[in-house]
């Protein structure tokens, strides 16, 4: 929208199904394309837009953003009795920030907005006590914000509202004070949704940001009455395609105890085993204490302060996990935003130090295999593919471009810089299709070239190449990128210890001949 460019549009930001809300897009990616286009056009920078400076320039600003979760460690850990600087060093620590939380994930947003609920449902005076809450107006809106970000934020808000809300009641002896607290809260959030929905409305009905320009130009009545005809509420629409089963088998079913047993363990390795057996103490001594008949004396408030810990925060991590399992289909970035919950409560009796060799390890190997292996030569490989395509042309006939990608991520478009006039250039996306129906396309490209100047390429990974050797067809160039790694075409491990594992490990452009 902002720079003119071919991209491939998501069908959940599709006119006819809009489930994302367009407002965070444009408030971050948005608005580093928007400065990079700036500069450009002020000839600051005359070469400005590439697809270096379009992947690094969202990223350079959620990297900023991240520091948001460094400040509210800082924050929070005295208040959860953790020492501030061992938990910013467990957080810098963790591969899940140095790889997520530097990328343009909705969870990411998501996580920066869990840490600064926390932040505000938890605060102290200077000698200790719980100071009286007072930022209701500022719950409404990030928790709203959160819910247009991602309708799963609730699971996350959960918590820390509820906590919120017992100091609220606490704190206060009159229930006009409650009752004001609240009322502010929810004025708030109304406010933030109208916002939301306003923005969403006029760009989805005609899809692009001239809709919201428009809006300065338009009467107070224009703008009622284009939201009356089609008012879009994205969350909804995003709540109803999901709850239905059927839609998320498309994407993939996965078992319910996933996120418990699998990818817990995968992005916070120890830290997650550690607050699973601290929670089952917990649960162990609360159920010990309750056939005794000593809850009715000592009160769950004894248990929330002592034993295993803070459980407060073990709720904080375990009641967004459990609602999250809820989902058949479970990916393992959902869980991102847990680590701040899980970095307080796994610092708060320093009970990760014995294990810090452990967790140094297990963060090194993923942060290796997550940020630089996985499908690692997939965004190299768009860099290489865009500075051949935009070379000088040597005659005037402009050079037509077919790429085909196969058994890799979908390749983001808007990285080759094409121009949405631009009809040159043509994507095919085969994803994982089997052998035949892979040969069966490159041969029909292959003897169908329309053009004296045409130029057709397959990426594939090493892992496959094999698969394409067998089809009918002979290349003139090919390029290996090193490194990548396809999980769901991983090389054999024989492979790897043969003249052959850079092939293993690689993503190849192979140059289909005539």
């Amino acid at each position: 929208d902002i720079l003119n460019l071919q991209v491939y549009y998501p069908w959940e930001f599709l006119s006819s199904s809009p489930c994302r809300t367009v407002v965070f897009p444009l408030m971050t990616s948005g608005v580093s394309y928007w400065v990079i286009k700036s500069l450009q056009q002020l000839d600051i920078c005359s070469s400005c837009i590439n697809s270096y400076t379009l992947l690094v320039s969202p990223r350079l600003l959620f990297t900023m953003f991240s520091f948001i979760l460094d400040y509210s460690v800082y924050r929070l850990a005295p208040f959860w009795e953790a020492d501030p600087w061992k938990a910013l060093v467990l957080l810098a620590g963790s591969y899940v920030t140095l790889v997520f939380y530097t990328r343009t994930f909705t969870n990411t947003l998501e996580g920066l907005l869990f840490a600064l609920l926390m932040v505000l449902v938890s605060s102290r005076k200077s000698d200790g006590s719980l100071a009286e809450p007072t930022s209701s107006p500022l719950i409404g809106i990030i928790t709203t914000a959160g819910f247009f970000n991602r309708p799963t934020f609730l699971a996350f808000a959960l918590m820390p509202l509820l906590y919120w809300a017992g100091l609220i009641v606490d704190s206060q002896k009159s229930i006009k004070t409650v009752i004001n607290h609240f009322l502010k809260l929810v004025l708030c959030a109304c406010f933030t949704a109208i916002v939301f929905v306003t923005a969403d409305t006029f760009y989805f009905t005609s899809m692009g940001l001239d809709s919201l320009y428009s809006i300065k130009k338009s009467s107070l009545f224009d703008v009622i009455g284009q939201l009356n005809e089609k008012m879009i509420v994205t969350p909804f629409n995003f709540l109803s395609y999901n709850l239905n089963p059927h839609n998320l088998a498309l994407h993939g079913s996965h078992p319910r105890v996933t996120h418990f047993t699998v990818n817990g363990i995968m992005l916070f390795g120890m830290l997650h085993i550690l607050a699973i057996g601290a929670g089952f103490r917990m649960l162990k001594k609360y159920i010990h204490q309750l056939i005794r008949v000593k809850s009715h004396y000592r009160g769950s408030s004894g248990l929330l302060e002592h034993s295993e810990g803070n459980p407060t925060l073990l709720l904080f991590y375990f009641v967004p996990l459990a609602f999250l399992s809820l989902f058949s289909h479970q990916e393992p970035r959902f869980l991102i935003p847990l680590i701040l919950p899980l970095v307080l409560f796994s610092m708060s009796q320093n009970r990760a130090v014995k294990w810090k060799h452990v967790i140094i390890i297990f963060n090194v190997l993923g942060a290796l295999l997550f940020g630089c292996l996985h499908q690692g030569g997939l965004i190299p490989c768009l860099f290489h593919l865009e500075q051949l395509m935009h070379s000088p042309e040597p005659s005037n006939h402009p050079r037509h471009y077919t790429l085909l990608f196969a058994h890799t991520y979908m390749p983001p478009r808007s990285l080759l810089n094409i121009k949405k006039r631009d009809t040159h250039i043509e994507v095919i996306d085969m994803a994982g299709s089997e052998g035949e129906t892979l040969c069966q396309t490159v041969e029909q490209r292959a003897n169908n070239f329309t053009c004296n100047d045409c130029h057709v390429f397959v990426i594939i990974p090493g892992t496959v190449r094999g698969t394409i050797t067998k089809c009918s067809v002979s290349f003139k160039n090919e390029t290996l990128i090193f490194p990548h790694l396809s999980m769901e075409d991983p090389p054999q491990i024989p492979f790897l210890f043969s003249g052959n594992w850079r092939s293993q490990l690689g993503l190849y452009i192979l140059q289909l001949d005539r």
